[in-house]
């Protein structure tokens, strides 16, 4: 009876002896991972330095001083052709960019639904002219298309005071389209409260229609009823925003108040938001983590990322705490911001809210040209505008052709049972459980026709990559405007990729 009982007991013993540390598998995996981020962390360091040594040694300078000096050059256009700095000129290629990218995702967009839905009508010559698009635009490259575009735009004729097709209003000639332009004046920001307080207004009517809808199940057209809020209170601005000028003396109370704030207080307020912020992150989520009895289990991962919400927080503050120049540059801004706040609502009282001009043509010497009157878009523009949504618009038609096709046939005869017509079907039906298979490959189309962009350097088309290659000629200062392209097209693809996974997040099914 005795050896069972002792080796019951030497069982036990070993069972309750701690497990070794370079055995436990929570130690190991924590040390593999905080290991190997020293590694990565030490490599790029030493990468870094060495490549810093190398550039110091053939005597390269990577500073971004060049973006306060003038780079005494002139822009073909945007909103400043004869920048004061480098990054000011930096500034004006985003600026077109950005105006590029944006009104090509819109127009691409629109043309691609009408080629996608070519594609399916039941119309054999409607059909026929979608699929030569598709098949013709996507196979040939994007750089050959705008060559192409811009070659034969630069064979319209020359400009002339006389020229056409309607003289003072309509201009069409080697230099691009000119046509009346219609801008912002003095008053607009004025009536812009009033617009503003039209939004609000519009989101109460809209809940209101859809509660009523609810209840009786009538159509209520809570939509057009936000809308119609919103373009009463526009059209009533027009005549009473000058009432809002008020807001002028306020917005100099709040940059005087700024101006006169010790840096400190922003490194104070800063730094207690970031532990706020991260306290809360983790309150929540360990109350996530927590069961009904108030039984709390985390795994590893679960450590991981409180630590690194609280390591995150912690070295925020540090930073804040060391580098005072972030919070004077918050103050300064800020004063700057209300400043041009004051300035614009300081207007004269009888100013519009929008003007107008129409196009004209100057001969200051022996060529004519256009003026700054109207609106004009150049050969250059036109040509990379007219690219990048014909080839987008080809990928984008397959997309919502393939998306559409997705959407199981009994949905389709459902609609047509309860009476709907094929357009009602495709409105109510059919292109709303599409766009659920649409918006993910739809979000990777944008980020190309932004990235694509970049091609505008082939007609001369001043976007941030010819006008940076033109800084970077003038100054030297080629790694600097490589990195200054490299976090510009980031953040247009990071923004893009939010916007797209919000919406895709917003129509995702809920399951229950």
């Amino acid at each position: 009876m005795t050896a069972p009982t002792n080796q019951a007991s030497s069982t036990h013993e070993a069972v309750s002896q701690r497990v070794p540390l370079w055995r436990d598998a929570v130690v190991v995996k924590w040390m593999t991972q905080v290991t190997l981020l020293t590694l990565v962390l030490a490599t790029l360091w030493f990468l870094a330095s060495q490549a810093g040594d190398n550039l110091s040694a053939r005597d390269i300078d990577i500073g971004f001083d060049f973006l306060e000096r003038p780079p005494d050059i002139q822009l073909s256009e945007g909103i400043d052709t004869h920048p004061a700095t480098g990054g000011r000129a930096l500034w004006v290629g985003m600026v077109n960019t950005l105006r590029m990218a944006g009104a090509g995702i819109i127009f691409a967009t629109l043309l691609g639904v009408v080629v996608g839905l070519s594609r399916l009508s039941n119309n054999w010559l409607i059909q026929r002219l979608g699929t030569i698009w598709v098949e013709t635009l996507r196979n040939v490259p994007l750089l050959v298309q705008i060559i192409f575009y811009s070659s034969v735009l630069s064979t319209l004729p020359r400009v002339g005071l006389d020229t056409g097709p309607i003289n003072g209003w309509l201009h069409i000639s080697n230099k691009g389209l000119s046509i009346p332009r219609i801008f912002i004046a003095d008053g607009f920001y004025q009536w812009a409260v009033v617009v503003l307080l039209g939004a609000i207004g519009a989101r109460y009517v809209h809940k209101r229609r859809v509660h009523l809808h609810n209840e009786t199940g009538a159509n209520t057209s809570p939509i057009l009823w936000a809308l119609g809020t919103i373009v009463v209170f526009a059209i009533v601005g027009l005549f009473i925003h000058p009432a809002f000028s008020f807001i002028g003396p306020i917005m100099g109370a709040i940059a005087g108040l700024l101006d006169s704030l010790p840096v400190i207080l922003p490194q104070v307020v800063l730094s207690a938001a970031a532990i706020f912020f991260a306290a809360r992150w983790i309150r929540g989520f360990l109350a996530d983590r927590r069961s009904a009895v108030g039984h709390l289990a985390l795994s590893d991962d679960d450590y991981f990322r409180i630590i690194f919400a609280a390591t995150a927080a912690l070295i925020a503050v540090a930073i804040l705490s060391m580098w005072s120049g972030f919070s004077s540059w918050l103050i300064n801004s800020g004063t700057d911001l209300f400043e041009v706040i004051e300035d614009k609502f300081n207007a004269d009282g009888a100013a519009r809210p929008f003007d107008a001009m129409r196009p004209d043509i100057v001969k200051p010497g022996k060529f004519a040209n256009y003026g700054t009157s109207g609106l004009t878009i150049t050969i250059g523009f036109a040509a990379v505008f007219f690219g990048v949504v014909f080839y987008t618009s080809a990928f984008i038609g397959e997309i919502v052709r393939g998306g559409i096709l997705a959407v199981p046939k009994g949905q389709i005869e459902a609609a047509s049972a309860v009476g709907l017509s094929r357009a009602q079907s495709l409105r109510h039906i059919v292109l709303p459980q599409a766009f659920r298979i649409i918006l993910p490959p739809l979000g990777n189309q944008y980020l190309n026709l932004t990235k694509n962009t970049s091609l505008a350097i082939a007609v001369g088309y001043s976007d941030i990559v010819q006008v940076g290659q033109t800084v970077y000629n003038q100054t030297g200062k080629t790694l600097p405007v490589v990195a200054i392209w490299m976090l510009f097209y980031l953040a247009c693809s990071l923004t893009i990729s939010v916007i797209v996974n919000y919406y895709n997040v917003r129509l995702k099914l809920v399951e229950r």
